[in-house]
């Protein structure tokens, strides 16, 4: 009896230790193992890193870190044999020449960009000058004038200072040349002239003018590496432009001599060339010219060592080259502009060869 006995409470505990072992594994087969979660890779993006902002001058079309708001300045420079070379004349944005008596000219400078310390010879005003600088909203410079220019500088057609009336003042004489081939004017004089004549002293006419990106936009047209323009016979007032392929820009010689800045020695390099055909009528026994500034007409453009057909327009005052309907795209930089008589034309007064 106590053999068997012994035998149940063994086989009790065998199976006991079978029920437990069971037991552990039904637990862990109900244990599911909770997924690791993968952290997200939270990518950072940098932002570009900001260059500064970038202002289009608006007479040339050069990208400037500085917005200059200053007002147009514009100028008549002596274009006579005796005022060559011209001081200042390498910071002009813009350079016009017009006949002034018969087929002698005269420069038309415009400072905007830039602003040089001195400036000169000035020379006398017409009013077709006069007129120019209504259009751009210019403060007028000159030394003496026409008798309708006379009348319209004295009825404040536009801001004005003249030598007649601050000759020793602003105005100053060199003694290096003589009258009326030595009136000069300093950057420090014109700004005085603004102040002194309560004129405003700040840009408010952005011009119709047009530009290209960069000059490879440009290169379409007829390959002209050498241009003449010519008013008449006379060589002395016979501009000769070379393109420098690698400045991508043109340099000017009269007779032979290149123009030069006499300020700062520096060669005046142009990236546009603009001829604008219009009607001239003589006017007096001086030879005093009246030009047609508003009917607008033919033309023509040479940049980037290439010529295009063109017409201009007088838009708001300002002669703006024209293409297809629109203003033509210039290339960025600083432009001359011939204003030659539609007697003989331009096919006597410019020529070109690739």
């Amino acid at each position: 009896m106590e053999k068997k006995m012994r035998g149940w409470l063994l086989y009790i505990a065998i199976l006991m230790l079978l029920l437990a072992a069971c037991s552990k594994e039904e637990k862990a087969e109900d244990v599911v193992p909770e997924p690791i979660e993968e952290e997200e890779e939270v990518i950072v993006e940098e932002e570009p890193v900001q260059g500064p902002t970038l202002y289009k001058e608006p007479f040339t079309g050069v990208l400037s870190e500085e917005e200059s708001t200053r007002r147009a300045v514009l100028m008549t420079i002596n274009n006579h044999p005796l005022a060559r070379p011209q001081s200042g004349i390498s910071d002009a944005d813009i350079v016009y020449e017009l006949a002034a008596e018969g087929n002698i000219t005269r420069l038309l400078a415009l400072f905007q960009s830039e602003l040089p310390e001195e400036i000169g010879p000035i020379r006398s005003a017409r009013d077709y000058f006069v007129q120019i600088s209504k259009g751009l909203d210019a403060f007028y410079v000159a030394h003496g004038y026409s008798p309708d220019a006379k009348q319209m500088l004295q009825n404040r057609f536009v801001d004005n200072i003249n030598g007649m009336q601050y000759d020793g003042t602003l105005f100053n004489r060199s003694k290096e040349r003589r009258a009326p081939h030595n009136s000069y004017i300093t950057k420090d004089n014109v700004l005085a002239g603004m102040e002194k004549t309560n004129s405003s002293i700040e840009l408010s006419v952005i011009p119709a003018f047009s530009f290209l990106d960069s000059i490879e936009g440009a290169k379409i047209g007829d390959i002209a590496s050498v241009l003449v323009v010519r008013y008449g016979t006379d060589p002395d007032f016979t501009s000769t432009y070379s393109y420098d392929a690698e400045k991508g820009t043109y340099n000017r010689m009269v007779k032979g001599i290149l123009t030069v800045d006499k300020s700062n020695e520096k060669p005046v390099e142009l990236s546009n060339i603009l001829i604008f055909e219009t009607a001239h009528r003589t006017i007096d026994n001086v030879g005093r010219q009246s030009v047609d500034i508003e009917s607008g007409g033919r033309g023509m453009m040479f940049h980037a060592g290439i010529e295009k057909e063109i017409e201009w327009e007088n838009i708001d005052g300002i002669l703006t080259p024209m293409e297809n309907g629109v203003p033509a795209k210039l290339v960025p930089g600083k432009t001359w502009i011939h204003i030659v008589s539609t007697q003989p034309g331009m096919e006597t007064s410019v020529t070109y060869t690739p």
